[in-house]
């Protein structure tokens, strides 16, 4: 198996190809892609397994991709991110073009900056950043713990301390927020990132988008992964959900409050239902047994109410359910979210947080103090050029 990787080089002219960056186009689908640009479906889509043909729905719109073009511009190699994680490779072969699941490669920074507040986090974030997805990350987690419109004073401050992913360069994925801080009325206001969970400054965790377990008492067999390489296939796959062991016919509940918006019979998943929660949240339900009578698309469901039985339809080697969390249509981490109680941390696991706390409080002090600015990155050059001889793939 060909295993290529872009390096990105100065431009020089002999004997090279191009390096094209491009993002994805709203409402593009993998194999309009795949038609768009000449490319066999065949080998390329139809052909793969059905986990891989699943993966390639997982192309989300103004996601940054590369092609590698010789110099009479036909395709030698792509990479199409598919998460923080995986990606696509699609790369020729002799006279055929050929398809596989490789990682990214990644490096990870840690950053911070601080803001003075002038008209409100949000809109301070995204000026000093260009970056909602700070300025979003910021805000939800003060949401349900902080009144913004109402306590906030011009003059007052925040800071943000999150690791950031790059990728040939550039930043990649969601931030993860490791701490923030914002004053209210010079009062200092914290959330601290431990163990996958936030924390205020007496060890409470913050409330966010809360479910409870879909199956109770049932355990995990396979946990959320992004990026594992299969044992037996010998390949690198993704599972985008969690799956909870649990006899065949064991009740199923809706994790969370929501509208039923599929409900019927779907390829390897097998039975399955989809409840749209709210602020762009979905849950999902796979491999069911049967429907409890009445669920059907359109009805509204409670947080904790039945709505099927555990079964083994679809590809399944046995009785589990496979329970997804989406958000906007891209698949994340159930366990981040899912919490059947908010936990206050006690014992070993308080004096853990304690520390880590005073250690983020003093990272804090020196962001204020030394008034360190967001420092936003330079563009990457869209073009480079490649030399053909001992390609490789950084990213």
């Amino acid at each position: 198996m060909i295993r290529l990787v872009f390096l990105l080089l100065i431009s020089f002219q002999v004997f090279a190809s191009t390096l094209h960056n491009y993002r994805w186009e709203n409402g593009q689908s993998y194999l309009m892609f795949l038609q768009k640009l000449n490319l066999p479906s065949k080998p390329l889509y139809y052909s793969l397994d059905k986990d891989d043909q699943v993966l390639t729905q997982e192309m989300r719109a103004g996601i940054k991709y590369q092609v590698l073009q010789d110099e009479n511009n036909k395709i030698e190699q792509i990479l199409l991110p598919l998460n923080s994680e995986l990606q696509i490779h699609i790369y020729k072969d002799k006279d055929s073009y050929s398809f596989e699941i490789i990682p990214i490669i990644s490096t990870t920074k840690t950053e911070a900056f601080s803001v003075t507040i002038n008209n409100s986090p949000y809109y301070d974030i995204l000026k000093a950043t260009n970056s909602k997805r700070l300025a979003q990350i910021f805000v939800s987690s003060f949401k349900n713990s902080l009144n913004f419109k109402n306590d906030i004073r011009k003059g007052d401050k925040l800071v943000m301390i999150y690791d950031q992913k790059y990728r040939m360069g550039e930043p990649f994925s969601m931030p993860t927020l490791k701490v923030a801080m914002v004053e209210l009325r010079k009062k200092k206001h914290y959330i601290y990132l431990y163990k996958d969970s936030y924390f205020d400054e007496r060890g409470r965790e913050v409330e966010g988008f809360l479910l409870t377990k879909p199956v109770k008492g049932a355990r995990i067999s396979s946990y959320f992964s992004k990026r594992r390489f299969h044992p037996i296939l010998k390949k690198w796959k993704a599972h985008l959900g969690i799956d909870y062991a649990a006899r065949r016919g064991t009740p199923v509940v809706a994790a969370g409050s929501g509208t039923i918006v599929y409900a019927a019979r779907m390829g390897s998943y097998g039975n399955l239902i989809k409840i749209r929660h709210s602020d762009g949240y979905e849950t999902r339900y796979a491999h069911l047994k049967s429907f409890r009578r009445g669920i059907r698309k359109g009805k509204r469901v409670k947080k904790g109410q039945t709505i099927a039985y555990v079964g083994t339809t679809g590809r399944s080697t046995g009785p589990h359910l496979h329970f997804e969390l989406r958000k906007k249509g891209r698949a994340i981490n159930p366990l981040r979210v899912v919490q059947v109680t908010t936990k206050k941390l006690k014992g070993k696991a308080k004096k853990e947080f304690l520390v880590l706390q005073k250690k983020y409080n003093k990272n804090v002090e020196k962001q204020l103090s030394s008034n360190v600015k967001f420092k936003k990155v330079e563009k990457v050059e869209n073009l480079c050029r490649v030399n053909k001889k001992g390609i490789k793939i950084d990213g």
